[in-house]
């Protein structure tokens, strides 16, 4: 079983600029990722896949073993991810040869465990499933608390449930993906352009590791997070 790591990494980000290689916790931010995916020791590749020639020198220095130059068309505000993660998967099996699973992590997840990268690996291959994602319990329910417009323009629930729920605790669960981690078997990622298909498992992860950053306020938040969890230890 031949197993690959991508991170992908562009080089511009309108929310925090220049995150993907700005310090958290005293290690750029990739840097983070890198090292879960070293520390894993379950990939036959751990590759770096960007835009910036800035982001692949500073992957280069923390350890990844691969590092692919990202086309601009893949590297856009409105390029869609799956595409990335393909082409560098197809850039590193030039190197080491045609692989069975390819796991993505997002730079921008630190919090999570090297553990986590494991866990979401052995649920693919225990239930033979094509791919599996992440995510947490969600905060707000579709169930119960979240509404939108109908047709009308009158608000409804988002999801009407098949019985009155008087507390968001005794609606369905339903959780948010964080985007974390992505598990797929190969034939799978090459195969479907969505993320969520009908055989797709999902291993849950707690809130506190499944924070993203996509603003300011969530690098100070995730980095106060990162730092408390270091000192506890």
């Amino acid at each position: 079983m031949k197993i690959i790591a991508t991170i992908c990494a562009r080089g511009g980000s309108k929310g925090v600029p220049g995150k993907n290689i700005r310090q958290l916790a005293g290690l750029p931010l990739i840097a983070h990722s890198i090292r879960h995916a070293l520390e894993c020791k379950i990939f036959a590749a751990v590759a770096v896949s960007s835009d910036s020639e800035e982001v692949l020198s500073v992957a280069s220095a923390y350890g990844a073993t691969h590092v692919v130059t990202r086309p601009h068309e893949l590297a856009s505000d409105n390029a869609a991810k799956i595409p990335a993660i393909r082409h560098c998967t197809v850039q590193v099996e030039e190197i080491v040869g045609i692989c069975d699973v390819v796991v993505d992590l997002a730079v921008t997840s630190p919090l999570r465990d090297v553990d986590d990268i494991q866990q979401a690996y052995d649920l693919l291959t225990n239930t033979r499933c094509p791919n599996v994602i992440t995510g947490c319990l969600s905060h707000r329910s579709p169930y119960f608390n979240m509404v939108e417009f109908d047709t009308h323009g009158n608000l409804t629930l988002a999801k009407k449930p098949d019985r009155d729920v008087h507390r968001r605790q005794d609606a369905p669960r339903t959780f948010d993906m964080n985007g974390s981690i992505y598990v797929w078997q190969r034939e799978a990622l090459f195969g479907s352009d969505s993320v969520v298909n009908p055989a797709t498992r999902l291993y849950e992860m707690p809130e506190s590791r499944s924070l993203d950053i996509d603003t300011e306020l969530d690098f100070e938040l995730v980095e106060y997070l990162f730092l408390r969890r270091a000192n506890s230890s």
